[in-house]
């Protein structure tokens, strides 16, 4: 998959890197932005078995 995404990047290898780069950063923000919050209730990190006393 990754052989194929950098074959169809334009440019020769630096424009490719800085491509590559920014796309991953713009994934990053929006898994964090969007796909994380959303998903967060639906995850049992909250559902504590353990009582404080």
């Amino acid at each position: 998959m990754y052989s194929w995404i950098w074959r169809h990047l334009p440019g020769n290898g630096l424009v490719r890197a800085l491509i590559s780069l920014v796309l991953v950063t713009a994934v990053v923000y929006v898994l964090f932005q969007y796909v994380f919050p959303w998903a967060e209730p639906l995850l049992p990190f909250n559902d504590v078995t353990v009582d404080n006393q």
